[in-house]
């Protein structure tokens, strides 16, 4: 007798009419025609079960504060960073755990069940890492939460910017963080590169830093991050953040800076909905696209993850929690249109996510975590065409959140009497298009 019993599951690497059992919170059997009971059964035929969302990119402690104080009128970058700087001194426990739970129920609802949100620590209070923390207890049995210790004006540039990082890691943050393109120079912004990698060497954390989130092409503080890796012993343990400067350089720096990135191993998280909002703004015309290279990093073997970054608050009044709308926009802007492309912007909101998170026991296998999610669609490709409905997401083989299928009903003579957009597949499955 198992927990849960998903029957006729299409994965995301082809198999179809795919049984998966789950008990005791792991996939226990993954197989066709799984001849056993269960005390729930999810009847998934023709859609498509997939490992649940992850999120490397977010911001919690500013997601739903639209509107406070004031609205961002120009939607620039720097507005936003200012308009921060204006609400964080009114900034209260209590409001930022109630906003970032709200945001948690969005996330669990899209089959969002990971994310790793970048934590203010410019306000030496560090009310915001109390309440992050807080939130991290609270969602644990439904959400892995990771906090990054983010030095929002600067490590150096902001007083006592130091010493508050500091203090937040020694309060329980996970990742270390940083800004090195805000800092005043390039030489400060290099010099912080070095000191952060340095501290999280020496208590062997992570790190995640935004980089280059500038058109600038002389802003090249990843090939900086890429060494430092390399000389800590980092490999693997660090991500680089938006990265959106090398869409600005020429292609000859372009082809000695990408086999750095991946030979330290560098996880690339771009963040396409707010990189497609926020960059090229001093640009008349032709304007750039403001996205990072996305196809050249995958092809060198990069592991590149999509973050959402923000949902209504000061840098992006929009956002819905949902991953397959980031993807969809990757797809667009970085002109990725062939079916392997699709596929590779597909894990990258999905396995390459939980890899640059090095999240545990992810995925769709015998002995992973019984978490997954079903979509009103056949397939990846299909998924992100259609940023699919979720019909049911699973946490440890239990059923968190559930939806019934989306329809619509038409009253039309002659005509069907319900349209369901993920009838309108091509009759060839696209795999074999």
């Amino acid at each position: 007798m198992f927990d849960l019993l998903i029957r006729n599951a299409n994965l995301p690497d082809g198999r179809e009419e795919i049984d998966i059992a789950i008990t005791a919170g792991k996939i226990a059997a993954l197989q066709p025609r799984i001849d056993a009971e269960a005390r729930e059964e999810i009847d998934a035929t023709g859609r498509l079960v997939s490992p649940p969302f992850v999120d490397p990119h977010f911001h919690l402690d500013a997601t739903l504060s639209l509107g406070l104080p004031r609205m961002n009128r120009s939607g620039t970058l720097l507005e936003g960073i200012a308009l921060w700087g204006e609400l964080r001194p009114m900034l209260t426990r209590e409001a930022l755990v109630e906003r970032a739970l709200r945001y948690c129920d969005l996330a669990v609802s899209q089959g969002l069940l990971a994310i790793r949100t970048h934590v203010d620590t410019s306000d030496p209070r560090l009310v915001t890492v109390e309440a992050m923390l807080e939130v991290r207890e609270r969602v644990a049995p439904y959400l892995d939460l990771q906090l990054v210790a983010f030095p929002q004006d600067g490590y150096f540039r902001s007083r006592g910017g130091e010493d508050a990082l500091k203090r937040a890691l020694d309060m329980g943050i996970d990742v270390v963080g940083g800004i090195p393109h805000f800092e005043r120079t390039m030489q400060d912004g290099a010099a912080s590169v070095e000191a952060l990698c340095r501290l999280a060497a020496e208590r062997g954390l992570p790190v995640d830093m935004h980089c280059d989130e500038t058109d600038d092409p002389l802003s090249r503080h990843i090939e900086t991050l890429a060494a430092q890796t390399m000389r800590f012993g980092l490999q693997g343990r660090v991500a680089g953040s938006h990265l959106t400067s090398m869409h600005s350089m020429d292609n000859y720096y372009v082809s000695k800076l990408i086999p750095l990135i991946a030979e330290a191993g560098i996880h690339a998280i771009a963040n396409p909905l707010i990189n497609i909002m926020l960059q090229g703004r001093h640009d008349a015309y032709p304007k750039r696209r403001g996205l990072t290279r996305l196809p050249e990093l995958m092809s060198a073997g990069v592991n590149v993850a999509l973050g959402h970054d923000c949902v209504m608050d000061p840098w992006y009044s929009m956002g819905s929690g949902d991953m397959l709308e980031v993807g969809h926009m990757a797809i667009h802007v970085a002109q990725m249109a062939s079916i392997d492309d699709k596929h590779r912007i597909f894990e990258a909101i999905t396995v390459n996510s939980a890899r640059a998170l090095g999240i545990e026991g992810y995925g769709l296998e015998k002995g992973c975590n019984g978490d997954l999610v079903v979509l009103q669609a056949r397939d990846p490709i299909e998924a992100l065409r259609l940023k699919a409905h979720r019909l049911a997401v699973v946490r440890r083989g239990r059923i968190i959140a559930r939806s019934a299928p989306r329809t619509t009903q038409l009253m039309l003579d002659g005509r069907p009497g319900t349209v369901d957009a993920a009838a309108y597949a091509p009759a060839i499955g696209s795999e074999r298009l």
